[in-house]
């Protein structure tokens, strides 16, 4: 079935262009360059995988129930609303919150396949560009993930929040190389980073946890990218620079906190938008995400030297200054060895089904 036909409504341009600005750069300097980037570049090449094989597909889904949500994780539980509705309702309900989850998922990935395109043809140095072209790579096998998972799966998708797409606009607009860096690995990958592990720590359900493990093990790579880059060319800039950066980093901390958080879902439902507000306010499942949205930007900002007093203290307002004290490097490892671990159990107990399967034609043999 064609996309425009499973969207909850049309989105108002089928293409969304965005003038371009800035110049594209070319290095004639092919020495080795740094290595620990040439490393992750190396490590980009090893850990290219394929969607359509390394996922099990045939693993069936509930499109009522794609990722167990629980009721209490549904902002209109225990409303007026929640009272009235039918266990389809509910239902429905869920399917309309995981379709919008994965849909934002999948235009931030598409959004971050160009912003890795566009790194890979302004940034100047020729070992960024090496591994930039591995992130395209990554985040286009991503985006087919999410768009197979929305259409074979869940059979609904949302058209892009309102505001990722105007945080995403203003990344890709600016001629300055290191914003794309800036945007989307630190800001709009951080917020998915916090999602996705939040979905994959909690689901009891195999193929959304699958896709999220390894699309993180890719991420953690992409982050790493992020702060070897920024942190090496923040530290030639001046204060006014520097303080540029910062605020763009504040405003879209803000935007990402109060404005990403679903508001579409409850519109679809016929709920007033003040009454969806304060619905979505009330909500502990969504304060406690809001929490965990920044475990994997604040210490990320801190570490490429965006750190002034008025950044600091949006981060007192927001509550969330002590996660730059966080350990980035054992959060990215982490993510690695969940994605290892679970394809260690999925592959373990195949060969170990194969290995009964000739035993038993061993012993269907012999008699």
């Amino acid at each position: 079935m064609p996309t425009r036909d499973l969207y909850t409504h049309t989105p108002d341009d089928p293409i969304w262009s965005v003038p371009a600005s800035g110049a594209a750069r070319f290095s004639w300097d092919y020495d080795e360059g740094r290595d620990r980037l040439l490393a992750l570049y190396q490590k980009g090449k090893d850990k290219q995988w394929d969607g359509a094989k390394r996922i099990d597909w045939d693993l069936e889904v509930d499109p009522c129930d794609a990722l167990g949500t629980p009721d209490e994780a549904l902002s209109l539980y225990g409303t007026r609303h929640w009272a009235k509705m039918t266990e389809k309702d509910k239902g429905e309900l869920r399917r309309h919150f995981s379709s919008w989850q994965f849909s934002q998922f999948l235009h931030g990935e598409q959004g971050a396949m160009v912003c890795a395109a566009r790194i890979v043809e302004s940034v100047p140095d020729l070992d960024a560009k090496f591994y930039s072209a591995t992130q395209t790579m990554d985040e286009a096998r991503h985006a087919e993930i999410f768009a197979r998972f929305l259409h074979e799966k869940v059979g609904m998708l949302y058209p892009i929040n309102d505001s990722l797409q105007g945080l995403l606009g203003d990344t890709l607009r600016d001629s300055r190389w290191d914003m794309p860096y800036l945007g989307m690995q630190v800001l709009i990958e951080g917020l998915a980073l916090a999602a996705f592990g939040m979905i994959r720590d909690t689901t009891p359900k195999p193929l959304p946890r699958q896709i999220l493990a390894y699309v993180m093990q890719d991420e953690a790579r992409h982050v790493a990218f992020g702060r070897m880059a920024l942190r090496d060319y923040y530290k030639q800039l001046t204060d006014a620079e520097l303080r540029e950066r910062e605020e763009f980093v504040i405003e879209g901390c803000y935007l990402m906190r109060d404005r990403i958080r679903g508001m579409e879902v409850l519109e679809n439902f016929g709920i007033p938008r003040q009454e969806a507000h304060e619905y979505l306010e009330k909500s502990e499942f969504l304060h406690l995400f809001r929490k965990l949205l920044f475990s994997r930007i604040v210490p990320c900002v801190k570490d490429i030297g965006l750190w002034g007093r008025r950044l600091q203290q949006a981060y007192v307002d927001m509550g969330v200054l002590e996660l730059g004290d966080a350990d980035l490097d054992l959060l990215m490892s982490q993510d690695e060895e969940v994605a290892e671990q679970l394809d260690h159990e999925r592959f373990a107990a195949e060969e170990e089904r194969r290995a009964a399967e000739v035993e038993e034609a061993i012993a269907q043999g012999g008699n």
